[in-house]
C-alpha cells in the first residue's frame, strides 16, 4: 500500500440545499507532516473536513484517509482519525485529568488504561501541574491544549484540526503551535483549517488555498508569500463569465 499521502481526496463534491459547499475539490497530505487548508469563511473548509472524518457524507468524487476509502468503510477511518473543532469540547465542570479520563473510557479504555493514558497525555500537552484543578479556571491555550490531549487518546494517525487557534491571545496561539509541532514531532499528520497564511505558515510544508469550494492554489508557504507579498494573503473570487446567448 502506497503510503506516501495520508489524504487524498479527488473531485469531492457536498451540496447542501442549492449551494455547492465542495465543487469538485481536490487534496493530497503527505504522511507526518502539517498541511494547512486556507480560505475565508464560507470557503468551505469546515465542509471539507466533516467530509473527510466522515460526519458528512460525499455526493461525488472519492477520497481516501490513511489508505481507507472514506465512502465505503467509514468506521474504519474513524478509528484512525481524532478531530477537534473551532472551539473546545471539554467539560468545564471537572478537571482537566478526569476530562481525559472521561475519554478513555468512552474509547473502552476501561479504568486503569484511561487513567495510564490520562496522565501520559497530561505531560505531553504540558499541563500536568493543572492536571487536577478545574477546567473553568484554564486559559484560552490550556482549554485548547486540552482539547488537542482528548483528540490523542487512541494515538491516531490523522488529526483534523479545524481553526484551533480561534479566539485565542497571541500566547494561546503560541501554545497550540507548539503543541501541534510535538504532534508532527511525534508520528502524527496533521490536516489544518485556518483563514490565517502567517498560522499556517509557522505550521505548515504545504499550503491548498479554498475558495468557493474549489482548491484554487497549492503549494509551499514560502511560494504563496512570493505571489502575494507577506504574511496575510486575501481571496478573490471572481464572478463567472456570462455566455453569450
Amino acid at each position: 500500500m502506497d503510503t506516501t499521502y495520508a489524504i487524498r481526496a479527488e473531485g469531492l463534491r457536498k451540496r447542501y440545499g442549492d449551494k455547492d459547499a465542495l465543487d469538485g475539490f481536490d487534496l493530497a497530505v503527505r504522511t507526518g507532516t502539517v498541511h494547512g487548508l486556507l480560505g475565508p469563511n464560507g470557503a468551505g473548509k469546515t465542509t471539507a473536513v466533516r467530509v473527510l472524518s466522515t460526519l458528512r457524507r460525499l455526493d461525488g468524487g472519492r477520497a481516501e484517509v490513511a489508505g481507507v476509502d472514506v465512502a465505503r468503510h467509514p468506521g474504519r477511518v474513524r478509528a484512525l482519525i481524532g478531530l477537534t473543532g473551532q472551539y473546545a469540547a471539554v467539560d468545564e465542570v471537572l478537571t482537566g485529568r478526569q476530562n481525559l479520563e472521561m475519554f478513555g473510557r468512552l474509547f473502552h479504555l476501561g479504568g486503569r488504561g484511561a487513567r495510564s493514558r490520562a496522565a501520559e497525555l497530561l505531560e505531553r500537552f504540558d499541563l500536568a501541574e493543572a492536571a487536577d484543578e478545574g477546567v473553568e479556571g484554564y486559559s484560552g491555550g490550556m482549554r485548547r491544549r486540552l482539547d488537542l490531549a482528548a483528540s490523542m487518546i487512541l494515538a491516531p494517525r490523522v488529526l483534523f484540526l479545524d481553526e484551533p487557534t480561534t479566539g485565542l491571545d497571541p500566547r494561546g496561539r503560541g501554545e497550540v503551535w507548539e503543541a501541534v509541532r510535538a504532534l508532527v514531532e511525534g508520528g502524527t499528520t496533521v490536516l489544518l483549517t485556518t483563514q490565517y497564511l502567517d498560522e499556517a505558515d509557522q505550521l505548515a510544508s504545504r499550503i491548498t488555498v479554498i475558495d468557493r469550494g474549489r482548491a484554487i492554489a497549492d503549494d509551499t508557504p514560502e511560494a504563496l508569500k512570493d505571489r502575494v507579498g507577506g504574511d496575510r494573503g486575501e481571496v478573490v473570487a471572481r464572478a463567472p463569465a456570462r455566455r453569450a446567448p
